[in-house]
């Protein structure tokens, strides 16, 4: 199984530790991992690790989050990294409507540099002929997922987007993939309080969604609670292969295609 999301780079993780993470990992049947940057001083960190070891490849993007404190030309951050073929797609970038702005920026302001970013994301993966992992989150109703769909919307006949850590009904997923687009799942889906996105990780069509960890963030359940790494993947894929009625070899493989279109990998 491939474990489509996660953050090898961040602080979470101390640098000592990947070797024994990467290998538990592999004890676990994850055969590949996707580690996301998500702001300029992690950029080298996780194409580092992609680099290091076979089994990883990175992506490279500016987190809504992180759009205050990043240079307004910030396609110069990334763009001499992009023809690398363990470069896997553009992201973590998106929409965030759950934190407040910082000091100094209102909602509005904050929000629109955020739109922004997401545009010319896009814009740097349809010309390096990359797709686009996305996160939105809002406090409440689903204004970040809406604002993040129209954008998509401008660019989905070159690049494909995946809204990663899915939480919503099946409604808001079937939207993303009349697109062409994907959703991918995260240990949210073991939850026993989770049944919208149990519902939707049921319904939706084979091919149109990944599982993903977002570790260290997130981690499924029996480890609920402790931090998540690549290797709970089976987990998440388990369950979900257990919603669906079909063995997790089955479920692996479907996704698996998935990942390996989409990010690229051979």
């Amino acid at each position: 199984m491939i474990d489509s999301h996660c953050h090898l780079g961040s602080q979470k993780f101390a640098p000592e530790e990947i070797p024994e993470i990467i290998a538990n990992a592999r004890d676990h049947g994850i055969t590949h991992m996707i580690t996301l940057a998500t702001a300029e001083d992690d950029i080298q960190k996780n194409l580092q690790l992609a680099q290091t070891y076979p089994e990883v490849s990175a992506c490279l993007g500016i987190h809504p989050c992180d759009v205050h404190q990043t240079r307004d030309d910030f396609e110069h951050l990334l763009t001499p990294y992009l023809d690398d073929p363990k470069v896997a797609a553009i992201g973590e970038t998106g929409l965030d409507y759950f934190h407040p702005a910082p000091e100094g920026w209102t909602e509005e302001s904050y929000h629109a540099r955020q739109r922004d970013f997401l545009r010319r994301h896009f814009q740097l993966a349809q010309a390096h002929g990359l797709n686009v992992v996305i996160h939105t989150r809002d406090k409440t109703g689903s204004a970040s997922f809406d604002d993040a769909l129209e954008i998509y919307r401008e660019f989905h006949e070159k690049v494909r987007a995946v809204f990663h850590c899915f939480p919503g009904p099946y409604e808001q997923a079937e939207k993303v993939i009349s697109l062409g687009g994907l959703i991918s799942f995260t240990g949210i889906v073991t939850f026993k309080n989770a049944q919208q996105v149990q519902d939707t990780a049921t319904a939706c069509p084979p091919g149109s969604f990944m599982v993903e960890t977002d570790s260290p963030y997130l981690s499924p359940v029996p480890h609920r609670g402790t931090r998540c790494e690549p290797a709970f993947t089976k987990f998440t894929g388990e369950k979900i292969a257990e919603l669906r009625g079909l063995a997790t070899e089955e479920l692996s493989r479907e996704t698996n295609e998935t990942c390996c279109s989409f990010f690229r990998i051979s």
